[in-house]
């Protein structure tokens, strides 16, 4: 074991700089083992996996990748409880010798609320440093067993999984002609709050001890200790994989619920797609979805302690039309068009509304960072689908609001010397720009981008049964990899149909069928 250990980790004096430790010796180390792990668990090796996870939470190579996650995330200046970050490379190093797990006990998380959609709050509850690092450690040992036995169609907090993959499974599942017409949408009521104690200490392939005490840690709030009785906490580094694994079954349970066939003539039809706790059931009728699939659906989640919320779950038909991850999933007289959903439009306008009023006295070049980067996510989220209108539509409104931005600054000056200004000094007529001078003394020019200006790209789906930790499918995984700079496919190129959509003012408009070519 000790000769073993010193493969996976490496001895404390070889390190005496943290920006000067090998990270991708590290990685290779940590994967390796983690390969193992899912190799055990792919034979049904369980008594071999749960020794490599004891050797993996051991490892002093582990350890190091635990407190260097928790001190680069955007989370690393948030403190628990005791007040107390980990800034320098000695606190960092402390840090990793303090990681044991004889003698380590949590303190009580910190709960913060944070705005709905809806106007609710949602709890938050915020571990403190040691325990995110704890949590860290012993994911990196769970996460092989979770991504094996996972639902091949669950995409949401698994790596190499994203919202493209579910939309991508959604157009292959629904665009075909003899696809199901009938959809249920369904939401978990509080999720990570209502999940049973005890089903996860029977059922999570991790150290139970460890696992009892994140899960009866309490929280405090305004200075009182409260306990918890139920539930994962939403800022734990390690409940996104917990609740994933207590949902994984459920398209088990769904697709065996009816028969593959309904009658001689008519398939059932029964696909899921899931996204963390938010997922959607296809099916051939209303009947087949409210009379065998729910009641199949909220049997599995009660023995969890979970249970469906009845203001969003839902069953519609597809030529009406669904909102899923923020895209709208549609059939135009047989054709499927995805687009992104009106109320994600809204809500980012607002967004783009709030932060010209947040700039009302700021500089340009700090408006036009701002806006860029909501600009830019935004627009690379829809990037996969029918979004060349919706594009130029949330283009049209940032015109507007700038345009209206730039008199409320100079009230005296005309039109002409406001396009002189900011609108002929960028890589086009037109564009809003600005021309600073850097610390250098050089000028330096910063330009708000178009949504337009984002090409739509087809977005090229994982495999369902992919497992980045499967020793089998590492070819695979190397050559997904260019896929994030992939550039834009052909203009002949067609994926979607086209169609007239209805842009959020209510005017239709003809959406093209394919990716949009970039002006010259």
């Amino acid at each position: 074991m000790t000769a073993t250990l010193k493969e996976a980790g490496a001895p404390v004096g070889t390190f005496r700089n943290w920006n000067s430790i090998d990270w991708k010796t590290i990685h290779e180390h940590i994967k390796r083992l983690q390969m193992r792990i899912a190799k055990a668990v792919k034979e049904k090796k369980f008594g071999r996996a749960k020794a490599l996870q004891w050797l993996l939470t051991h490892s002093f190579y582990a350890k190091l990748l635990a407190i260097k996650r928790v001190t680069s995330n955007k989370g690393k200046r948030t403190p628990g409880v005791d007040k107390i970050t980990w800034k320098t490379p000695r606190q960092k190093f402390q840090a990793v010798f303090n990681l044991k797990r004889k003698g380590y006990r949590p303190k009580p998380l910190r709960r913060i609320y944070i705005p709905k959609k809806n106007g609710k709050k949602r709890p938050l509850s915020i571990p403190t440093m040691t325990d995110r690092a704890v949590q860290a450690l012993h994911k990196l040992a769970l996460e092989p067993v979770s991504e094996t036995l996972a639902d091949p169609n669950s995409y949401g907090f698994r790596p190499y999984r994203r919202c493209a993959d579910a939309i991508a499974q959604c157009f292959i599942v629904l665009a075909k002609k003899a696809s199901p017409v009938w959809v249920l949408e369904a939401d978990i009521k509080a999720c990570f709050d209502e999940i049973s104690h005890d089903w996860m200490l029977k059922n999570i392939p991790m150290d139970k001890t460890i696992l009892s005490k994140w899960l009866n840690a309490g929280f405090m709030e305004d200075g009182r200790i409260f306990p918890t009785t139920k539930g994962t906490p939403q800022g734990g580094i390690a409940s996104p994989t917990l609740a994933n694994m207590v949902l994984d079954g459920l398209e088990k349970t769904a697709r065996t619920a009816s028969p593959r066939r309904i009658n001689r003539y008519t398939r059932s039809k029964i696909n899921m797609i899931r996204y963390a706790d938010d997922f959607i059931i296809t099916g051939d009728s209303r009947e087949l979805l409210e009379e065998t699939v729910k009641p199949a659906v909220i049997e599995f989640l009660s023995t969890r302690g979970l249970s469906l919320s009845e203001e969003k779950t839902l069953i519609t038909r597809i030529d009406q039309g669904f909102d899923f991850l923020g895209q709208h999933v549609r059939k135009y007289k047989g054709k499927l068009i995805i687009k992104p959903s009106r109320k994600n439009v809204q809500t980012f306008l607002q967004t783009i509304k709030e932060t010209f009023r947040k700039h009302r006295s700021s500089k340009a070049e700090a408006l036009i960072r701002d806006l860029n980067t909501k600009i830019r996510g935004w627009a690379n989220y829809h990037k996969h689908v029918v979004s060349s209108v919706i594009f130029g539509y949330v283009d049209n409104y940032i015109w507007n609001e700038m345009w209206r931005w730039m008199r409320n600054r100079h009230r005296n000056k005309g039109a002409h010397w406001l396009m002189k200004k900011y609108l002929s000094k960028g890589s086009r007529p037109g564009r809003f720009a600005t021309v600073v001078k850097d610390k250098r003394g050089e000028p330096k020019t910063y330009e708000l981008i178009r949504a337009n200006s984002i090409h739509i790209v087809r977005h090229i789906k994982i495999r369902r049964n992919a497992n980045p930790f499967d020793p089998d499918q590492t070819d695979y995984f190397l050559k997904r990899r260019p896929a994030k700079i992939r550039k834009p496919l052909p203009y002949s190129y067609r994926m979607y149909v086209a169609s007239p959509v209805t842009c959020p003012n209510g005017i239709n408009q003809k959406q093209p069928g394919g990716p949009a070519r970039p002006k010259p």
